[in-house]
C-alpha cells in the first residue's frame, strides 16, 4: 500500500512539473517562449567556460597566481606581449632621477565596476595598504618596500617616491588597484570583497556559486579600452588535473590548462586545439630550512643533483615538454648563464660527495651521518598529478642511489606540520627581481627561509641597478650562487599545454607565462568564440 500511494505521489509530482513547463501554465505565450530560448543560445554561444584552479579570493594583492584578478583589476601599468610594463590606468608618467620619483597622470572618465569614479585616492590607497598595513597576509609586500610614499596633488595624478632606485618598480605598478570606497577600514585579509570583487578591469564580477564551483564574469561594457568580444567568463574552480580533462572532452568547458599527459591525448582531435606556450614555470623540491633536519644538513642538498635523472622525468612525466632546469630564472631575459649548470646525473660523482661529505651507507643501504639516516619529508598535494608523478619518480632515483626521500599526499599544503619541505613551482617570467621575495632573507615570499648572504647582496644589487648589462651580469652571478648553495633541487620547466574547444580563437602566444601557465587571458579582449 505505501508503494502504491508513493507511485500516486511520483506520478502527481511529474505531471505538475510538466504542467508548469508549459506555457499554458506558466502563463508565458509561445512568442515570449522563443525569445526566451533565443536570448539563452546567444549567451551560451558566446559564453568562455574556463576549467581554471580552486580558488580563495578574488584580490589583486591577496592572489598572485589567479587568471582572474589579471582580468577585473586593472594596475597603472600592464604588461605589453614581450612582457614588458606600459600604461594602463596611467595615461602617462615621468621618472625624476634625482628625486626617485614616479609620477603619474591618470585616465579621466573611468569607472568601477559599481559606477563610482576611479580616482587618485584609490591608488594611494593600495599602496599604502602594500607599504604600512602590518596585518597584511601577501606575499608580494617586499616587492614595494622601496616605497616611501604615496600622495594624489589631484584626482588625476599620483606621486610616489622611492627611497632608493629600483629597477623593477614598473614591473610592480602593474599589481591591480583596489577601490578605496569598498574597503577603507576593513580587514583586507577577511574582506567580503575578496569573494565579491570590485574592479575596472575588462571584466566584472557577476556571482560566485561556492556549491558549484562557478565564478561568473561578464564583459565590462564601460571598459576604456577594446571592450572584449566574449560577453561571459564562466570560470569553474577545479583542482583535479584529471577533471579539466574530462570537461573539455564532454563539452563541460571550452579551455584548460593540462598538464603535458592529458594535453597529449587531443592533439589529434579535430574538434579541439592544442596552444602550447612557453613559461617561465619550473619545478623542484623546496626544502624547509627552519626545519631541524635541514638545519644539521642544509650543506647536503646541492649533492642530491647528481643522484637524479631530470632528462628522463621531463622525457616520461612532461611527455617531452619541458626541460631540465638549473636555474631559478634559467627563462628570464637575464638569466640563463650555463656557469650554473653545475650537476650533471652522475651516480660516481654523487656517491663521492656524499663522502666527502661524511656519509656513509648501512645495512640497509641508506645513507647516514652522525647516526642519522638521510631520510627527508617532502608534501605534495594529492591532486596534481603531475607533481605527484615528479615526486615519485625523484623518490625512487634518491632511494636507488642511497637517500630516502618520503613522498607525503596532502590536500592543502601545511607549513606547521613538520615536513622538511614540499614540491615547488615558481616563476620570473617578466623581471628577475621577482625572485627577491622568494630568496632574500626574511623577504615576504620567503617561505621556506632560505638564507645566503651573496645571494641576498645579488639580488640587492640586482635591484638598484639601472644598467641593463650590468643587471644581466649581477643575475648571471646569483644564479652561480644559488647553485652552489641552493635551497631548492630543481627538476624541470615546463610547457604551457593549453588545449581550448576549435571555435576559440586569439590565443597569444606571443607572451612567456608564468607559475601555473598564468596570464593566458593577457589579450582575451581579441578573443573570439564560436561554438
Amino acid at each position: 500500500m505505501r508503494i502504491k500511494n508513493n507511485r500516486r505521489k511520483l506520478i502527481t509530482i511529474i505531471l505538475l512539473m510538466l504542467c508548469l513547463s508549459l506555457s499554458a501554465c506558466s502563463g508565458m505565450n509561445e512568442e515570449d517562449d522563443s525569445k526566451t530560448k533565443t536570448a539563452e543560445e546567444s549567451d551560451l554561444s558566446n559564453t568562455l567556460i574556463y576549467a581554471g584552479e580552486s580558488a580563495d579570493t578574488i584580490n589583486p594583492i591577496l592572489n598572485t597566481h589567479d587568471e582572474l584578478p589579471n582580468i577585473i583589476f586593472s594596475g597603472l601599468m600592464k604588461y605589453d606581449a614581450n612582457g614588458k610594463p606600459v600604461v594602463d590606468l596611467s595615461e602617462s608618467y615621468e621618472y625624476d632621477d634625482e628625486a626617485n620619483t614616479y609620477t603619474f597622470k591618470l585616465r579621466k572618465g573611468v569607472k568601477w565596476h559599481d559606477g563610482t569614479d576611479f580616482t587618485a585616492d584609490d591608488v594611494v590607497y593600495t599602496y599604502e595598504v602594500l607599504t604600512k598595513d602590518k596585518t597584511l597576509s601577501a606575499s608580494i609586500t617586499s616587492n614595494y618596500e622601496d616605497i616611501s610614499s604615496v600622495t594624489a596633488p589631484d584626482d588625476h595624478t599620483v606621486v610616489i617616491k622611492l627611497s632608493k632606485y629600483n629597477a623593477a618598480m614598473l614591473d610592480y605598478f602593474t599589481m591591480g588597484i583596489i577601490p578605496k570606497h569598498l574597503l577603507e577600514g576593513e580587514d583586507i585579509n577577511t574582506a567580503s570583497f575578496n569573494q565579491y570583487p570590485v574592479g575596472t578591469g575588462r571584466y566584472k564580477f557577476v556571482d560566485w556559486d561556492t556549491a558549484g564551483g562557478m565564478i561568473t564574469l561578464e564583459r565590462n561594457e564601460d571598459y576604456y579600452e577594446k571592450v572584449p568580444n566574449i560577453e561571459r567568463v564562466i570560470y569553474k574552480t577545479v583542482s583535479v588535473e584529471s577533471t579539466k580533462a574530462t570537461m573539455l572532452e564532454s563539452g563541460e568547458a571550452d579551455l584548460a590548462w593540462l598538464n603535458a599527459n592529458y594535453a597529449e591525448n587531443f592533439r589529434d582531435k579535430d574538434q579541439f586545439k592544442n596552444i602550447d606556450f612557453q613559461t617561465a614555470d619550473f619545478r623542484g623540491m623546496s626544502m624547509n630550512l627552519q626545519s631541524d633536519y635541514w638545519k644539521k644538513n642544509a650543506d647536503s642538498i646541492g649533492v642530491l643533483n647528481y643522484a637524479i635523472n631530470k632528462q628522463e622525468i621531463v622525457d616520461s612525466v612532461l611527455k617531452g615538454r619541458g626541460f631540465v632546469a638549473y636555474s631559478p630564472i634559467q627563462l628570464n631575459a637575464y638569466g640563463g648563464n650555463k656557469a650554473a649548470d653545475i650537476y650533471p646525473y652522475d651516480l660516481d660523482k654523487f656517491a663521492k660527495e656524499m663522502e666527502a661529505l661524511g656519509w656513509t651507507k648501512n645495512k640497509d643501504g641508506i645513507y647516514e651521518r652522525d647516526e642519522e639516516k638521510f631520510h627527508f619529508t617532502i608534501q605534495v598535494r594529492d591532486y596534481e598529478e603531475e607533481r605527484v608523478d615528479i615526486a615519485n619518480i625523484v623518490s625512487t632515483m634518491l632511494k636507488k642511489a642511497g637517500v630516502d626521500m618520503e613522498v607525503v599526499l596532502v590536500t592543502k599544503f601545511d607549513w606547521e606540520a613538520g615536513y622538511n619541505g614540499f614540491l615547488y613551482g615558481s616563476a620570473a617570467q617578466f623581471d628577475p627581481d621577482m625572485s627577491y621575495v622568494g630568496f632574500v632573507t626574511n623577504a615576504s615570499g620567503n617561505t621556506m627561509h632560505y638564507s645566503n648572504p651573496k645571494v641576498d647582496e645579488l639580488l640587492k644589487t640586482g635591484r638598484s641597478t639601472s644598467d641593463e648589462n650590468e643587471r644581466k651580469k649581477i643575475y648571471g652571478e646569483f644564479e652561480v650562487a644559488y647553485a652552489e648553495q641552493p635551497g631548492i633541487v630543481l627538476i624541470s620547466y615546463l610547457d604551457g599545454n593549453y588545449v581550448s574547444i576549435s571555435g576559440l580563437d586569439g590565443l597569444d602566444t606571443t607572451r612567456v607565462l608564468g607559475h601555473h601557465a598564468v596570464g593566458v587571458m593577457w589579450n582575451i579582449e581579441n578573443w573570439t568564440l564560436n561554438k
